[in-house]
């Protein structure tokens, strides 16, 4: 199992940081610009990842305030597992700690690992600027 991981310090409050990350439909913002074709619900999203794949994601568990994991809902390169951890900080501040885990063969792990450091880094950058701005 390869995990994959970045976190960021946010200065919202556990819940607003909770309620923005358990909609799927907010998830766009998080992305980095390879990603098109995207379609989402609360619970679903679908998107290409440019010259990559196709994926589809729906939440599998929420805990309130504290943790959303999503897994792939159709057939994925590799068997994967992304989730959100928040823990308060105390005075209006949120850690958040994204992960992802996947199922990498030696190759594939060569592949992807530096490409999805990139994506876990870029999209807990982006949900800092969007709770913050």
């Amino acid at each position: 199992m390869t995990i994959i991981e970045s976190s960021v310090s946010i200065e919202k409050p556990v819940g607003t940081v909770y309620a923005f990350l358990s909609d799927l439909n907010n998830h766009q913002q998080l992305m980095p610009e390879n990603i098109y074709n995207w379609s989402s619900t609360q619970d679903e999203a679908r998107f290409t990842i440019q010259n990559m794949a196709k994926l589809a994601l729906k939440i599998s568990s929420r805990k309130k305030d504290e943790e959303i994991i999503a897994v792939p809902s159709e057939e994925a390169p590799f068997p994967l597992e992304l989730k959100w951890s928040l823990s308060d900080q105390g005075g209006g501040k949120t850690k958040a700690l994204y992960t992802i885990s996947a199922e990498l063969n030696m190759m594939m792990k060569m592949l992807a690992a530096g490409p999805l450091q990139k994506l876990v880094d870029h999209q807990t950058a982006a949900l800092k600027k969007a709770m913050e701005t």
